[in-house]
């Protein structure tokens, strides 16, 4: 497991001990409720260390992937493999590896943010002592150490969601996986869990993070995964596929509509430019263009 330098908190935790076979892979992953695929054979690698999106519109099946990963829901065929070995609810060794931060908040209301903390331990039998370190070194790492006798029902909902992830960190997983942490956030808070989440970028651990917000993805995340219908779109880098799109956008409003143009080079976009009303407007393109452009069209002409 992950080693933390001694009062430092886990700015300096390093995985030096951890296998390089550490890796998730999705193999023909299904899941049916009665005549209807919510997941529909999905395959998909996910690198040791690669913070990997997995986007797509509402019924895209991100969430059951997710239950599926996290053995709350059986696939209907295919597999979860972790490092080579098949993840089933029996596989407790595969199953220690992981930790799940749901949308919904599950932690009782009138506990205070030591006692969730302390709670998590015990379900881990880990001694009291560790128990306190590692709360130590947690809150510091996530900037709650000044709320921590501050019951769950007085924190904001940020603060929940940073606490979520800080008692999920609480057994030192290999692999984190995020159903949409800053769902309902302010953008204020959301910046603040970004911070956050790019600090476990630099531990090196393995994040799948499902999200609505594709400027999130776009920020934080290694490679992205489409999804559409329970099916794979693509997989690639933000910055390929926005290669691949356009670099440069030009957004035109005509008849009430938005319409928007793409350019592989700023001169070209600015020759077009040119030839367009006032009100058109030069801007880099991003994630979310990309994102409307596959899959966006697809649910406006169902």
């Amino acid at each position: 497991m992950c080693q933390c330098v001694k009062g430092r908190g886990l700015d300096t935790l390093t995985h030096n001990n951890l296998p390089n076979t550490i890796m998730i892979e999705l193999v023909e992953l299904t899941k049916r409720f009665g005549d209807f695929t919510a997941v529909d054979h999905l395959n998909l690698r996910i690198e040791t260390g690669e913070f990997m999106g997995l986007l797509g519109p509402n019924g895209a099946g991100k969430t059951t992937t997710i239950s599926m990963m996290s053995t709350v829901l059986l696939p209907s065929s295919g597999n979860v493999v972790i490092d080579g070995k098949v993840l089933d609810r029996k596989a407790s060794a595969e199953k220690r590896k992981l930790s799940v931060i749901t949308q919904e908040y599950s932690m009782r209301q009138d506990m205070t943010m030591e006692e969730v903390m302390e709670y998590q331990g015990r379900l881990y039998y880990m001694r009291k002592r560790d128990i306190r370190s590692k709360t130590e070194e947690l809150f510091d790492f996530a900037g709650l150490s000044d709320y921590r006798h501050r019951t769950v029902r007085h924190l904001s909902g940020g603060m929940k969601r940073k606490l979520m992830i800080c008692r999920a960190l609480m057994v030192e997983p290999e692999i984190l996986l995020l159903d949409e942490p800053t769902a309902g956030m302010d953008a204020l808070a959301r910046r603040q869990m970004w911070d956050l989440l790019r600090k476990l970028q630099s531990e090196h651990l393995t994040v799948l993070l499902t999200t609505h917000y594709i400027d999130e993805a776009q920020a934080l995340c290694n490679r992205v995964a489409f999804l559409y219908a329970g099916k794979l779109d693509v997989v690639d880098t933000p910055a390929h596929l926005i290669e691949e799109l356009g670099a440069f956008a030009i957004d035109l409003m005509e008849n009430d509509k938005l319409t928007s143009f793409y350019f592989a080079t700023r001169e070209e976009a600015i020759e077009r430019l040119s030839a367009l009303p006032d009100d058109a407007v030069l801007r880099a393109t991003t994630l979310e263009d990309v994102f409307v452009e596959r899959i966006g069209h697809r649910i406006t002409k169902r």
